[in-house]
């Protein structure tokens, strides 16, 4: 575990949580920006949850002309035939990320019953930490977003994450990150042999209320299993 860990907000849905989803926002958001969601699920359908929001730290971001925002690594270019992502933000952001399992490990609860969750940059770091994560996660969500580093995938993905659950969902009129280049890494993960189920949905770069309905019953599998 690092020294310091990410900030975070926290919210159990129960006493002595037996399961946790570390949630990561998106680029310029807070931990603050998902905390409605939990209020849409149905509080008999989880196990007892602790909900981990962290704080990404502050960066300087390429495409919004160096501006220094919450970002959980740099975007270099706007252009989805090219890396975008900085590959060392990515690795800086799992290696935290892999602080707040360790800090779960800690409070009792093991990586078997921990789901890496998140949006668009923050779904991003939960793809490429849990498939190379050395112990079975749970689950991974990942909502409107991309695999990141996925040339370096198959160098780097670990064994006992290969049939970890993922679930991905994009909305098809995405003006960020495009329903097409989300689907693509989709089909990539499928063709690798990860059981992922796909989702899309009549809107932009947010959640509607019929993707909050489908990830609750995805996380009442996974963590049943």
């Amino acid at each position: 575990m690092t020294d310091t860990l990410l900030p975070a907000v926290e919210i159990e849905t129960g006493p002595s949580p037996t399961h946790a989803v570390i949630w990561m926002h998106g680029l310029g958001a807070d931990g603050h920006d998902f905390e409605p969601v939990i209020d849409e699920f149905e509080a008999d359908r989880l196990p007892f949850t602790r909900f981990v929001f962290p704080h990404a730290p502050s960066r300087p971001v390429t495409i919004n002309g160096g501006y220094v925002m919450r970002a959980w690594y740099d975007i270099v270019s706007s252009d989805f035939s090219t890396r975008r992502e900085d590959p060392v933000g990515v690795r800086e952001s799992a290696a935290q990320i892999e602080a707040l399992i360790a800090r779960e490990n800690a409070r009792g609860i093991p990586d078997s019953r921990i789901v890496l969750a998140g949006f668009s940059q923050g779904g991003a770091i939960a793809l490429h930490t849990a498939l190379r994560h050395p112990n079975r996660l749970a689950g991974v969500l990942a909502l409107s977003t991309y695999l990141p580093l996925a040339d370096t995938l198959a160098d780097e993905a670990a064994p006992a994450n290969a049939k970890t659950p993922i679930f991905m969902a994009h909305g098809l009129e995405d003006p960020v990150i495009p329903c097409d280049f989300g689907k693509a890494s989709a089909d990539l993960l499928k063709a690798a042999g990860y059981p992922l189920e796909w989702r899309s949905y009549p809107m932009d770069h947010s959640l509607c209320l019929e993707e909050v309905q489908d990830l609750e019953l995805w996380l009442a599998h996974v963590m049943s299993r």
